[in-house]
C-alpha cells in the first residue's frame, strides 16, 4: 500500500447518479492545499460534463470540515495576484463558472474560512451541532476573497453578514442556522447521510427541471427580475418537449413514481 501523500486528498465516489466528494486530509484538519484545490476542481467538473451525475455532495472525513487554507503554501500566489481557483471550467468557489447542478454540502467541526465560501458555492447546507464556524480572513491581515463577502450578504442580510464578516468571530450551529447559512442542524456523524438523503430526494424530481430552476435562480440574483421573467417562457417550452415531461405526465395519469432520465 503507497504512503499517503502529506498534502491531502480529495476522495471521489459515485452512488447512483450522486457524485460523493471527500475532503481528506484529517490529520491537518483538512487544510487545503494547492494539490487539494486542483483535485476538487477536477471533480466538480467531472459532475458538470457527466449526463449521468446529477447531484453532488461535498463533505468532509476526520472531525472538521476543514481548518482553512494551508496558507504558507498559498502565501506566494497571493502576494503575486494568482488565482488557484478560476480558470479551469467550473471553480469550486463558484467565482467565474458554477456548477449548473445541485450541490449540497455537509459540514461538521471546525468549519473556517474557505469551509465556509465553499458551503455558500453549495446549494443547501447541513451541520452538525458541533460546528465551529469562523470567517477569520481579517485576523490575518486579508480579507474574504472566495466568495464570502457577496453570498453572506446574499444568504444572510446585510446585517448579519456584517456581524460576522467584521467581527471574524467564532460561532456555532444554531448561529449559522438562525442567520440562514446552514438549512439543517444534525448530531455529528449524521450529517453526511442526511446530505445524502436529500441529494436522492432532489434526484427524484426531473434533473432538467432542477437544473432550469437553479439557472432561474441565479438569473434572477445576478440580472434581476425581469431577466429572469422573460426566460420562463422559453425555458417551460424547451422543458415541455423532454422525455422528462412526457414520463412525468404518464405517472401522474398513473398514479406512480415518475422514472426521470435526463433526457
Amino acid at each position: 500500500m503507497s504512503e499517503r501523500h502529506p498534502h491531502g486528498q480529495i476522495t471521489v465516489e459515485t452512488r447512483d447518479h450522486i457524485l460523493l466528494m471527500g475532503i481528506d486530509r484529517a490529520e491537518k484538519r483538512n487544510g487545503f492545499t494547492p494539490k487539494m484545490v486542483h483535485e476538487l476542481t477536477d471533480a466538480y467538473n467531472a459532475l458538470e460534463t457527466d449526463d449521468e451525475l446529477w447531484c453532488g455532495v461535498l463533505f468532509a472525513h476526520g472531525n472538521h470540515f476543514t481548518g482553512g487554507l494551508d496558507l504558507p503554501m498559498f502565501a506566494e500566489s497571493f502576494a503575486k495576484n494568482e488565482n488557484f481557483f478560476t480558470g479551469k471550467g467550473v471553480d469550486i468557489l463558484g467565482l467565474e463558472q458554477k456548477c449548473s447542478k445541485p450541490l449540497v454540502c455537509a459540514v461538521q467541526g471546525i468549519t473556517y474560512t474557505i469551509g465556509i465560501e465553499l458551503m455558500l458555492a453549495c446549494d443547501i447546507v447541513v451541520a452538525a451541532t458541533d460546528c465551529r464556524f469562523s470567517q477569520l480572513e481579517p485576523k490575518r491581515g486579508i480579507m474574504a476573497v472566495g466568495g464570502a463577502t457577496m453570498r453572506f450578504v446574499q444568504r444572510c442580510g446585510w446585517g448579519n453578514a456584517m456581524y460576522h464578516l467584521l467581527t471574524a468571530d467564532e460561532f456555532n450551529a444554531d448561529e449559522a442556522y438562525r442567520v440562514g447559512l446552514v438549512q439543517e442542524v444534525v448530531e455529528p456523524g449524521a450529517q453526511v447521510e442526511r446530505a445524502i438523503e436529500l441529494a436522492e430526494t432532489i434526484n427524484s424530481c426531473a434533473p432538467l427541471a432542477v437544473r432550469a430552476t437553479i439557472a432561474s435562480s441565479r438569473l434572477y440574483l445576478d440580472d434581476g427580475e425581469r431577466a429572469a421573467y422573460e426566460q420562463f417562457g422559453p425555458t417551460q417550452a424547451r422543458l415541455g418537449q423532454s422525455e422528462d415531461f412526457q414520463e412525468g405526465i404518464q405517472s401522474f395519469v398513473e398514479r406512480r413514481k415518475a422514472v426521470f432520465k435526463g433526457r
